[in-house]
């Protein structure tokens, strides 16, 4: 059996180290857990993968806790959730106060404009390989525009999006076909039953206890963060622009710039890219009622983001082996990934048309809302950067991190030229 002390060294090593999204962190963990160590067999990882995928929220920190409770239980699930998500978010904590004390100076904010316009690289980046991997039938493409043409044109919310697609994916998959897995040892009911009624309360009694005391701002954030979490499906590209149209548009938490700068400066941060969620939190508390409320709602967006990751994998987990095998639940989150992928679209769209444009109105026609810049208001220093960061990264093929730095002083030196 490994020893605690050593499964804490191994998961903090692939804490830090978990750069540039889920891909590199899931070949960090493959590496350290399977190549150097062998305390995953190949056949398992994988296997442990394609269960994650199937489940709501970041499918690399839901791996590492799997792997983690596939070591030794949920003793180990929780060490191995843990390191993965906390060094990010002390890294978040930082940036938040240095972005709440310095991000409305000038040059400051000029240098954020190199940041957005990697953005926009980033999620284009993301597009074109989540498209090789998923648009491999002409009814993938039908379902990725269909979802872009939803929430681009007529405004649908994502969770309807995603359970449109998920039903019919699950209902026009065939039956037949499933994959012959050796069964574990049926798990009693009751086992389920205790674990769902440790971690629900666990997971809502903060939002509801924040509700009954009337705290309406946590109230309302932590409801919002709790929906998120169940419909995190596709990573976090896929529900940046629901959460830019709740906490932008809907509550006015923050405005689209923020938010823009909250994605890009989330990529430079290790852990799972869904550690946006703490970013919007704490600089929506910060804005609201200062430090205190900001700290608070940062511990809010943790919680409800990241306890049901806990949830799934240790209800889930005993019966990878039935789910990873069924069909039809195939069928529902190869649906689910090709919607994704519009909605991905509509998210590089509507990044592009903020950073690039000074306006833009909406046209309205019926039941269809269509957001079109003005052309007259292109900033031709964001246009350069975009052009600069799309090279660099899908291109030249330069490290993120690099292409991060080198777009913000870029920004800085147009500014101050």
């Amino acid at each position: 059996m490994i020893p605690y002390t050593q499964l804490f060294h191994v998961f903090w090593r692939i804490g830090i180290l978990s750069f540039g999204g889920p891909a590199a962190q899931i070949s960090v963990m493959h590496k350290e857990l399977v190549e150097d160590r062998q305390w995953l067999n190949e056949e398992a990882f994988l296997r442990a993968l394609s269960f994650c995928m199937l489940l709501p929220g970041p499918e690399a920190m839901q791996l590492a806790t799997y792997a983690g409770w596939k070591l030794r239980g949920v003793a180990g699930g929780l060490i191995a959730g843990l390191l993965f998500v906390l060094p990010g978010a002390f890294v978040i904590a930082g940036l938040v106060a240095v972005y709440a004390i310095y991000g409305d100076v000038p040059g400051v904010q000029a240098a954020f404009l190199g940041i957005k316009a990697a953005v926009i690289a980033i999620v284009l980046q993301a597009l074109a390989r989540l498209s090789q991997k998923t648009l491999k039938q002409p009814i993938d493409a039908i379902l990725a525009g269909s979802a872009f043409v939803g929430i681009f044109a007529f405004n649908l919310p994502f969770p309807l999006i995603v359970l449109i697609a998920g039903l019919w994916g699950f209902w026009s998959s065939p039956t037949s076909g499933q994959t012959e897995v050796e069964q574990p040892a049926p798990t009693r009911w009751h086992a389920g039953l205790k674990t769902c009624l440790i971690w629900l309360p666990l997971w809502l009694g903060p939002v509801v206890f924040l509700t009954l005391t009337g705290q309406t701002f946590l109230a309302d954030m932590g409801w919002f963060f709790v929906k998120l979490a169940v419909v995190t499906f596709g990573g976090a590209y896929a529900v940046l622009a629901y959460m830019s149209q709740t906490v932008v548009d809907q509550y006015g938490w923050i405005s689209t710039g923020q938010m823009i700068d909250a994605l890009g400066l989330a990529e430079t941060t290790p852990g799972p890219l869904i550690l946006v969620t703490q970013f919007v939190a704490m600089l929506a508390g910060y804005l609201n009622q200062g430090i205190a409320l900001a700290i608070t709602a940062g511990l809010l967006a943790l919680w409800t983001t990241f306890v049901p990751c806990f949830l799934w994998i240790f209800l889930a987990a005993p019966h990878l082996e039935r789910i990873t095998s069924h069909a039809r639940l195939s069928g529902a989150l190869r649906a689910i990934t090709a919607a994704v992928v519009g909605v991905i679209l509509n998210l590089s769209v509507w990044f592009s048309i903020n950073v690039l444009f000074e306006n833009s109105t909406n046209v309205n026609a019926g039941p269809v809302t269509l957001s079109v810049p003005d052309w007259s208001s292109l900033n031709l220093t964001s246009a350069l950067l975009t052009i600069a960061s799309i090279v660099s990264l899908m291109v030249l093929k330069l490290r993120l991190e690099v292409v991060l730095l080198v777009m913000l002083l870029a920004a800085w030196l147009a500014h101050s030229i």
